[in-house]
């Protein structure tokens, strides 16, 4: 396991990588449920790409999401799932999150970026997986672990 404290505009806390064979894992926690999901989405684009230009003088593209499923689980998966699409279809890269619901089966947020053109790729992740997901509270703060098929 490796511990990286990123100082970039994406994400300004700590996340672990998680090895795994071919693919690549992650371990986020927060202090709440809403947080995790905001933070395993910085993290998976701070791993995704590092700005190669200054972006506060673009124009920030936002988007809203809604995402239904049967648990957390579904919810959590298809949030990744979905700003990886997102991302690609729309060529943006994703630094800002704000989840503004958040249920057993309902999620709704905001993610807002620039465009892809302001960036290095440094990791193509094709999408997130269910394999060894874990979410759980400990003791007073929330940790959710998932890997991401690359």
């Amino acid at each position: 396991m490796v511990r990286f404290h990123h100082g970039s505009p994406f994400f300004m806390k700590d996340y672990e990588l998680i090895e795994h064979t071919a693919d690549l894992g992650v371990r986020v926690s927060g202090s709440d449920l809403k947080q995790v999901f905001v933070n395993v989405a910085k993290a998976m684009f701070d791993i995704i790409a590092e700005p190669c230009k200054a972006c506060n003088s673009l124009k920030l593209n936002k988007f809203e999401i809604r995402i239904e499923g049967e648990d957390q689980h579904e919810l959590f998966i298809g949030w990744l799932n979905e700003l990886l699409s997102l991302s690609e279809a729309k060529e943006t890269i994703f630094e800002q999150f704000q989840i503004n619901k958040l249920t057993q089966k309902q999620l709704e947020a905001v993610a807002c970026g620039y465009p892809r053109e302001n960036y290095r790729i440094k990791t193509e992740m094709k999408a997130a997986t269910y394999h060894q997901l874990k979410i759980q509270e400990i003791d007073s703060h929330w940790q959710a672990e998932v890997i991401f098929d690359v």
